[in-house]
């Protein structure tokens, strides 16, 4: 009887899944392409071939926690909620995952905050889907008359700025102390006034 051929995973995964764990255990500064390629059984020549630097192994790593969290997003968008309840939703869903990136994952965070501070092509691409997302559910919340704004542009880049120090890195990991009850209860305060401000066309 012949054997039945085996599924193996791409080698591209498999070395994207060895420099995840290689970065959550040694950070972006220690990992090596030729510590990844000893674990993967090749040469680090043949890495190259997949990734042409560590750094775009690293992005590599950091677009997929991007992806997993856009993809969160996008759910809540595509949803059957009104679009009061979606952008809430959205932003508290944006808050968590920041904040339990820090904290299940530092070195992938750390990761990510470089690429946004440094306006990587993974990070403009992650800003670029988050205000695609944020303009959809605006514009629900504008056909519905939920949301009222007096300029729509104007309004994705106050939501953006009203909760810059719970959704981006930098301020994520200076606020990283604050009791998580704390950070809910000031979260909770900035998505009030976010959804009254643009009901009653404040921006």
């Amino acid at each position: 009887m012949a054997l039945m051929p085996q599924n193996k995973e791409p080698t591209d995964m498999r070395l994207l899944a060895l420099a995840s764990e290689h970065l959550r255990l040694l950070g972006a500064r220690r990992l090596t392409v030729v510590a990844i390629a000893e674990a993967a059984g090749m040469t680090h020549a043949n890495v190259y071939r997949y990734f042409p630097s560590k750094q775009a192994l690293i992005d590599a790593v950091v677009d997929a926690w991007i992806k997993s969290v856009e993809t969160r997003l996008t759910d809540i968008a595509d949803g059957p909620d009104p679009s009061d309840d979606k952008l809430e939703r959205m932003i508290l869903a944006l808050a968590r995952a920041n904040r339990d990136g820090l904290g299940d994952n530092p070195a992938l965070y750390a990761a990510f905050r470089d690429a946004m501070v440094k306006r990587r092509p993974v990070a403009r691409r992650h800003r670029l889907r988050v205000r695609t997302l944020l303009d959809r559910v605006i514009d629900e919340g504008i056909n519905s008359g939920s949301f009222e704004p007096r300029d729509k542009d104007r309004a994705a880049v106050f939501v953006l700025d009203a909760c810059f120090r719970f959704v981006h890195p930098v301020a994520v990991e200076l606020e990283g102390d604050v009791p998580q009850t704390q950070f809910d209860q000031r979260l909770a305060g900035i998505v009030k006034v976010v959804l009254r401000a643009l009901a009653s066309g404040a921006i």
